[in-house]
């Protein structure tokens, strides 16, 4: 049994995590600072800095803005926030955009004054905003997650500066671990989740559903069943490609993220309900897998942090695995033997950005988490001392953890560069 602490923690997390997003969650944190700063500007804005990070810029440059008439990139997110946005929404800042502000977002783009820099002091996720009127000047900075706003300064004066403290006072995360997980899932009262993934149900399948439905990106959901004879794994991982179709390319869904991403959020869902939808599974079942697919994810996600050069579509795809797992009534062996042998055959996948491309990445995450599976159950699996996996499901995470935040810095500096060549 879990104590009464880890149980709340374990609720706390999830409610904190799977918040519902209008877009991809960098761009939108962008618009979100943007319409942040303007709501304490007095007076129309004149001219504006904006400083990001170079994890920013990747994940920012290539992938299409919702409500602003098919733009992609910094300058577009800024614009939709400035005209348009309602900072009071949240990461769902630019949801209630209409097509008659297409034509003002257009122009502000390609005529506002808006500077661009990449601080080279910059936390790894770091957005900073300094917006003048005529007569008053503003600052916003958000660091570390999306909504995270540290610092707000008006005409000079500092109304809030948590520059010392950045973390946003959240759930302990360092009381996850797979098997208080699987014995949460077990023991939860389904009334404490149940709205949260309800609504994770409810989104994520509607976006990857148009995704099936309409022309996004590069299709890779509908190529994939376009391709090869269809079965539910096919259908698991096309369904969650669809998902990050429709959301890499302007489609105005909203969906539950996951570990501050989006495409996080559909894999580690979509495949699960997929395959519980298949297997007849009764809906408190579906609750409870899907508790488990998205506390691995969070769990996984934990050690790597928010951005990095490690593909965060591998994790939730290691997440869904776990979930499908219990699903087909695996318990903590089976579970974990899933785990270790997922994140030992895809932990290679590097971030590029947000894209068309991230949906391919997702279809081979999930891929990959579908054969761990497999192995399993197949009698086979990957041992401690076979490359970065370790004895336990554990020590295999911290290896992970590891190889993502310390091993890939210098990895995810020369992606920036690569990328920002003309």
């Amino acid at each position: 049994m879990i104590t009464k602490e880890v149980y709340e923690t374990y609720v706390q997390i999830l409610r904190e995590e799977l918040k519902p997003a209008m877009g991809c969650t960098e761009p939108i944190a962008v618009a979100y600072a943007a319409a942040k700063a303007r709501s304490l500007l007095d007076g129309e804005p004149i001219s504006a800095t904006l400083e990001v990070s170079g994890n920013i810029v990747k994940n920012v440059k290539s992938v299409v803005v919702p409500h602003t008439g098919g733009q992609h990139g910094l300058r577009a997110a800024f614009a939709v926030g400035v005209v348009a946005g309602d900072e009071k929404k949240g990461l769902e800042v630019i949801s209630s955009v209409s097509e008659e502000s297409f034509p003002a977002i257009d122009r502000f783009v390609k005529e506002f004054p808006l500077q661009i820099t990449v601080p080279s002091d910059a936390h790894i996720f770091d957005i900073g905003v300094r917006m003048s009127s005529a007569a008053h000047t503003v600052y916003v900075r958000i660091v570390d997650k999306h909504t995270n706003v540290i610092k707000l300064v008006i005409d000079g004066e500092t109304v809030l500066d948590e520059t010392e403290s950045i973390s946003e006072k959240k759930a302990d995360r360092s009381l996850l671990n797979v098997e208080n997980i699987l014995s949460f899932a077990a023991c939860v009262d389904v009334n404490d989740v149940k709205e949260t993934l309800d609504r994770q149900i409810s989104y994520n399948m509607a976006i990857a559903e148009e995704g099936m439905k309409n022309d996004y990106g590069a299709n890779i959901g509908k190529v994939l069943l376009r391709s090869f004879q269809p079965d539910i794994k096919l259908t698991a991982k096309a369904y969650a490609a669809a998902g990050s179709d429709a959301r890499m390319n302007g489609c105005e869904l909203p969906v539950v993220i996951n570990s501050g991403s989006g495409n996080q959020g559909i894999t580690a869902s979509v495949p699960v309900i997929v395959y519980a939808e298949g297997l007849h599974a009764p809906k408190d079942k579906l609750y409870r897998a899907l508790v488990i697919s998205n506390l691995v994810t969070v769990h996984l996600k934990t050690g790597i942090g928010t951005l990095s050069a490690y593909c965060g579509a591998v994790s939730a795809g290691a997440g869904a695995a776990c979930g499908i797992a219990y699903l087909l009534g695996g318990g903590f062996k089976e579970i974990s033997h899933t785990l270790v042998n997922t994140l030992a055959i895809d932990s290679g996948i590097i971030c590029d950005g947000a894209k068309a491309s991230c949906a391919a990445k997702i279809a081979t995450a999930v891929e990959s988490g579908l054969l761990g599976l497999n192995m399993f159950y197949n009698g086979n699996e990957f041992f401690a001392g076979d490359g970065i996996v370790k004895k336990g499901v554990e020590q295999t995470i911290r290896s992970v953890s590891r190889l993502a935040h310390e091993g890939m810095r210098e990895t995810d500096k020369e992606i920036i560069r690569i990328m920002l060549e003309e």
